[in-house]
């Protein structure tokens, strides 16, 4: 059944988008603006200007398509990894390899950037208002962006998205399974505390390596939108470091962790889940 996956993609990345949206909407802020002096200070300033609704925007657009996103990750890792080991992915008896694990989990990330980079550019510069409100919501963001900028406006940051998504899903991929393996044993099937240490362990991983080029990809996305103006992924790496040194590649790392762990752990156990009802142990 090769759209199980897609479907049960969708579903488990509305549930880890939901729960991970607040933090995500402060990291945003620490990485695009300077205004901010930490953690602490993002978060109570948010409040106290924008109330509990400041940490929810730009939500309503990616809840809205996160599912396709989604879909489109786990089901193009699964069906690559199921033609690269000859096998069905409702089959757990033959591990994969982690160069096959790797591979699948990098294709799946160079599938998702084609939709990714628009919604993720929309939901950024709705995160990225305080107290000027330039869009009234996702529908007016596109509709300004297509006026001022054309299609090609839409799929600003892509590159940087590019080069942060395509590698990292492999890497978020890889010690996902490697983990679960570990946690469960050859050929058994995973309970919920492997699934749960493997997903949010997988999710953890990955921004580690996805955080600098997640900065890039904020900063460009900001670009012209009220934030400084980068004229490529190269410009703003040597502005960003030249003015605020090598730790700006690395802001917003400690809540992208943060929130990494809880949210790929849903995600992936909502998944998992959702592959078992859809996939009943053969009798």
């Amino acid at each position: 059944m090769p759209f199980v996956e897609f479907i049960a993609g969708s579903i488990s990345g509305a549930l880890g988008l939901a729960l991970g949206h607040p933090l995500d909407t402060v990291k945003v802020r620490l990485q695009a603006q300077s205004m901010y002096k930490g953690i602490l200070h993002c978060v109570a300033k948010t409040y106290s200007n924008e109330g509990l609704h400041g940490f929810f925007k730009g939500m309503a657009f990616p809840v809205l398509t996160t599912g396709i996103i989604n879909s489109i990750v786990f089901g193009s890792y699964s069906n690559a990894l199921d033609y690269l080991t000859q096998s069905q992915r409702c089959d757990r008896s033959k591990p994969a390899s982690t160069a096959h694990v790797f591979t699948a989990g990098c294709f799946s990330g160079l599938m998702q950037v084609f939709v990714c980079a628009p919604v993720d550019l929309v939901k950024v510069r709705l995160q990225g208002q305080t107290s000027a409100h330039r869009y009234r919501g996702p529908i007016h963001c596109v509709s300004v962006i297509l006026k001022e900028e054309g299609p090609r406006g839409l799929f600003r940051g892509g590159l940087a998205l590019a080069l942060r998504d395509v590698p990292c899903y492999g890497l978020y991929f890889l010690p996902y399974e490697v983990t679960r393996m570990a946690l469960t044993g050859s050929g058994k099937e995973s309970d919920t505390f492997a699934i749960l240490m493997a997903g949010g362990t997988a999710g953890v991983v990955t921004w580690i390596f996805a955080t600098p080029m997640d900065v890039v990809k904020a900063r460009l996305q900001m670009s012209g939108a009220g934030g400084r103006v980068y004229s490529g992924v190269l410009h703003c790496l040597r502005v960003s470091v030249r003015e605020e040194g090598a730790r700006v590649l690395f802001k917003g790392l400690l809540l992208n962790s943060l929130r990494a762990f809880p949210v790929n752990a849903v995600t992936f156990l909502s998944y998992e889940s959702l592959m078992k009802m859809f996939c009943p142990p053969a009798r």
